[in-house]
C-alpha cells in the first residue's frame, strides 16, 4: 500500500508560496508608477492650511466638493455673519430667544415644585437628580435672562439656594433641605418676576 498524499501535498505548498511571492514581488515593483506624482516634483503637503502647499486633495478635508470659496456652517460663530443663525435670531434680544428660555424657567418652576414630596419621602437621589437632570439650561437660561445687577443678584440668590438643596440632600438633612427646596422656588420665582 503506497502513500503518495504527503509528499503531493508538501511540493504543493511550495509551489503556492512560490507563486504567492512572486505576485508580491511584482507588485512592489508596480506600486511607484501606480502612484499619482509628476517626475520631478515633490511631495503636496498642507498642515492645517498654514505650512505647506494649500493646492492638495486634503485641504479643506471637503473631498468631492467645490474648494474654490471658503466652506462655512450657519452653526458656527466664527462663519459669516449674514448667514450665521446666531445674528438671524436677533441675538440674546430676540423674542424667540427671550420666549425659549422663559420656558426653559417655567419647566424648572414645574421639576422644582417636585422636590418637597421628594423630601418628606428622603429620596434624596431624586431630589439630586431633579437638581442636576434639567440645571444645565436652567443655567443657561438664567444667565442669558439676567441683564441688570439686581437681576444677577436674584439669580446668584437662586443658585446659591439650588446649591444648598443639594448640599442638605448629599447629606441627608431632611429639614435643611425642606428649607433650602422651599427658598429655591420662592428666589427663581423673584428672579422671574424681575423678567
Amino acid at each position: 500500500m503506497k502513500l503518495s498524499g504527503p509528499k503531493s501535498t508538501a511540493l504543493h505548498a511550495q509551489a503556492g508560496r512560490r507563486e504567492v511571492f512572486g505576485v508580491i514581488a511584482a507588485g512592489a515593483v508596480a506600486i511607484p508608477a501606480a502612484v499619482n506624482a509628476a517626475v520631478g516634483e515633490s511631495p503636496r503637503f498642507s498642515v492645517f492650511g498654514l505650512v505647506g502647499d494649500g493646492t492638495s486633495m486634503s485641504e479643506g478635508a471637503a473631498y468631492g466638493t467645490d474648494q474654490s470659496e471658503p466652506l462655512y456652517s450657519p452653526y458656527s460663530v466664527y462663519g459669516e455673519e449674514k448667514d450665521s443663525i446666531f445674528t438671524k435670531s436677533g441675538g440674546e434680544s430676540n423674542a424667540e430667544f427671550v420666549a425659549r428660555k422663559k420656558a426653559v424657567l417655567a419647566e424648572t418652576k414645574k421639576r422644582l415644585s417636585l422636590l418637597p414630596g421628594y423630601i418628606e419621602k428622603k429620596q434624596w437621589f431624586n431630589v439630586k437628580d431633579e437638581l442636576t437632570r434639567y440645571m444645565y439650561e436652567t443655567r443657561g437660561a438664567v444667565r442669558g435672562l439676567a441683564k441688570s445687577i439686581p437681576q444677577k443678584e436674584k439669580a446668584d440668590d437662586f443658585f446659591k439656594a439650588m446649591e444648598a438643596t443639594y448640599t442638605a440632600a448629599t447629606l441627608k438633612k431632611q429639614d435643611a433641605c425642606a428649607k433650602a427646596a422651599a427658598s429655591t422656588i420662592t428666589t427663581l420665582e423673584a428672579f422671574t418676576a424681575s423678567i
